[in-house]
């Protein structure tokens, strides 16, 4: 059974930091890329950041530079270091196992948690 949970979220400054947790399912972390997704009110999910197992890594444009996604295969945890945080980076944020070759989630959504950035 695949379970997800995001935690690490909350309110922040423009120019501040925030570290997401995500804990999964052993049966999946350890076969598949883990990527972070956000939403924004009226907007489609999009993925933020991938990693595959040997840690090969793949990020949006709108925050390379600014983002680092990380994995512990022995905790099954996949995490994401945000600095140098904007408004525009506030959305609920997922994480889910990817197929790398497609970038595609596999499912299902965990509950996400919040990233508000406002001064």
């Amino acid at each position: 059974q695949v379970q997800l949970v995001e935690s690490g979220g909350g309110l922040v400054q423009p120019g501040g930091s925030l570290r997401l947790s995500c804990a999964a399912s052993r049966s999946i972390f350890s076969i598949y890329a883990m990527g972070w997704y956000r939403q924004a009110p009226g907007k489609q999910r999009e993925l933020v950041a991938v990693i595959r197992s040997g840690g090969s890594t793949n990020y949006a444009e709108s925050v390379k530079g600014r983002f680092t996604i990380s994995r512990d295969n022995a905790k099954s945890t996949v995490y994401l270091q945000m600095n140098s945080l904007k408004p525009e980076d506030s959305a609920v944020y997922y994480c889910n196992a990817v197929v790398w070759v497609t970038m595609e989630p596999i499912g299902p959504w965990g509950q996400g948690t919040q990233v508000t950035v406002s001064s």
